[in-house]
């Protein structure tokens, strides 16, 4: 697809990658580690990765101490609707700018792939001090979905639109 603006020379995105789950560690974060993975292959430098609980300080005062380091925050896991589902709660309240369209455009294309479960996704992303977040399932397959389709082509062109 065309872009109708197109961004100038590729400059490498600072990245955070956080992984929210009470049961993964390193070694079992599927999800976390593609997301490392992606973004490297993209040419974006990873300056941080981490693992935090599902507890909603925790995610909340991670993403906070990351932000003054980092262009991008990706998160994965805590966005569905089950009761330690959380990171959604922690984090939209610190946004300052949503992007809704990306939450809309990951539903849709989730609809297309799993069908009417998609609907229970809060799948977000914003802005909070300058940086771009990303709030991802934790499902491999909804990470890939979301990185190769919506992140990636994009985040050169956010991450301009959001530092001027």
């Amino acid at each position: 697809m065309a872009h109708p603006h197109p961004d100038p020379e590729f400059i490498p995105a600072l990245c955070g990658v956080i992984t929210v789950s009470d049961t993964r560690s390193v070694d079992t974060d599927k999800s976390g580690q593609l997301i490392k993975s992606k973004l490297r292959q993209a040419g974006h430098r990873l300056e941080a990765y981490r693992l935090v609980k599902d507890e909603p300080d925790q995610i909340a005062g991670l993403v906070q101490r990351l932000v003054p380091t980092v262009d991008v925050i990706i998160c994965n896991g805590g966005t569905g609707i089950a009761p330690r589902d959380t990171t959604y709660d922690a984090i939209a309240a610190l946004l300052a700018k949503e992007i809704p369209g990306f939450g809309e455009i990951f539903r849709q294309l989730s609809y297309a792939e799993i069908g009417s479960r998609a609907i229970a996704s809060r799948a977000t992303a914003g802005v909070y001090q300058s940086t771009l977040i990303f709030l991802l399932p934790g499902s491999s397959n909804g990470v890939a979905l979301a990185m190769d389709a919506l992140i990636l082509p994009e985040l050169q062109h956010l991450v301009r639109q959001i530092k001027g």
